[in-house]
């Protein structure tokens, strides 16, 4: 996976970015979306299938994905003169293709296989609303499979041209490229998690422990790796408006209940939750990022970041949730809050209002945001780790 950095020199106009790099971020952009509509999907309407217009989407992103990295893998494979076997890893003996390659094919196989099995598991044991069932679980992972993908392919050209001449064009699109697709990986993460992250969570010192886990690490890993200015400010807008944008416009779709219960009558797809408002924590770590002295290891570093982190997160996270939860300002077409699912009651007594039952004391959210300050610089330190790690990826 790691080799030494090619330094050949290559003509300017030699050099141009393939078409499978657009096409396999192209099918982390649908995978992430379609996620964000199935889930609209089970909140409005409930009963889906096979093919259901989100999970078409999602197989042609998989497909997409596959076809393209497919094509690249026995292109070098089968023509033993290819320019770019020499950069390639050798699997299972006999077949060459770079590492994002790799994990895009397996990406799209895991996915296309678990539909048929969660077609057959609906069959055999039911309507279910479980997250991690068998066909569910490999279905997410190949889904995360495909973005990682796409991610390394974009940073295994980008740095595979990193000594050669290039235009500033390609340069720069490589590197929005770069951040884009790490924006809908993020994306993807945040989903997996995102029940803990409800706005109704957001005075509860869980829900900075966890952000502090998962965070730090992924924005200085991208933040160490992109070479472009404010990278992680970048990529909390990505990621927020790779979540926003579907909620927007399909809020707007007329949607119908198919499956009972029905406890809240809904005309409309019910939008997705809100994102975190990441771009302020974010801008002021690219800030910190830029002034901190030099001399400093990243063991400083990651203390640096820790701190900035969790006070900006907690200043920013504390009356956003409070907003998004309580205010009649939030209950509209942007903010979206007043998002419900057919299947909840509608006069929930905590839809717009904290549940008491969760309440801790200030002993409690102290002693939670300790644990979250070591576990944002753990993180953070790790971040650094990898983004470090990520800047020698030439296959």
């Amino acid at each position: 996976m790691l080799a030494q950095e090619p330094v050949a020199a290559t003509k300017l106009s030699a050099i141009s970015i393939p078409s499978t790099i657009y096409a396999v971020v192209l099918s982390s952009l649908l995978i992430v979306w379609s996620i964000v509509w199935d889930i609209m999907w089970h909140m409005s309407i409930g009963r889906d299938g096979l093919f259901s217009p989100p999970h078409v989407v999602m197989y042609v992103g998989a497909i997409i994905a596959g076809s393209f990295a497919g094509y690249t893998i026995l292109a070098r494979t089968f023509k033993a003169d290819h320019p770019d076997r020499i950069q390639s890893v050798r699997f299972w003996g006999v077949f060459y293709g770079s590492t994002g390659a790799l994990f895009c094919v397996w990406g799209a196989v895991a996915i296309l296989t678990s539909a048929p099995f969660d077609n057959w598991w609906h069959s055999a044991y039911g309507l279910d609303v479980q997250i991690l069932s068998p066909p569910h679980a490999l279905g997410l992972i190949g889904m995360t499979l495909l973005q990682f993908g796409a991610l390394v392919s974009v940073l295994t050209l980008r740095n595979q041209l990193k000594n050669k001449t290039v235009t500033k064009v390609v340069q720069k699109r490589l590197e929005l490229l770069f951040i884009v697709s790490a924006g809908f990986l993020m994306t993807m993460i945040y989903i997996l998690f995102y029940e803990k992250f409800m706005d109704g969570q957001g005075h509860r010192s869980q829900y900075y422990i966890l952000a502090s886990l998962f965070l730090p690490i992924y924005m200085m890993a991208i933040g160490r790796t992109s070479a472009s200015s404010y990278p992680i400010t970048k990529l909390a807008a990505i990621y927020m408006l790779t979540i926003l944008v579907p909620s927007w416009i399909l809020q707007f779709l007329p949607a119908t209940p198919r499956l009972g219960p029905v406890l809240n009558n809904v005309t409309h797809y019910q939008p997705f939750q809100f994102p975190f408002l990441l771009v302020i924590p974010a801008w002021v770590l690219d800030t910190a990022i830029q002034r901190y002295p030099k001399r400093w290891n990243d063991w400083k570093l990651a203390g640096l970041v820790a701190l900035f982190f969790l006070i900006t997160f907690t200043v920013v996270q504390w009356p956003m949730s409070e907003f998004m939860l309580t205010s009649p300002w939030s209950r509209n077409y942007f903010f979206m809050s007043y998002t419900w699912p057919f299947n909840a009651p509608s006069d929930y007594p905590y839809r717009y209002q904290f549940n008491p039952g969760l309440h801790e004391t200030m002993p409690q959210l102290l002693r939670g945001w300790a644990i979250a300050l070591v576990a944002a610089f753990l993180s953070a330190r790790a971040g650094l780790w990898i983004g470090a790690w990520m800047r020698n990826i030439y296959r």
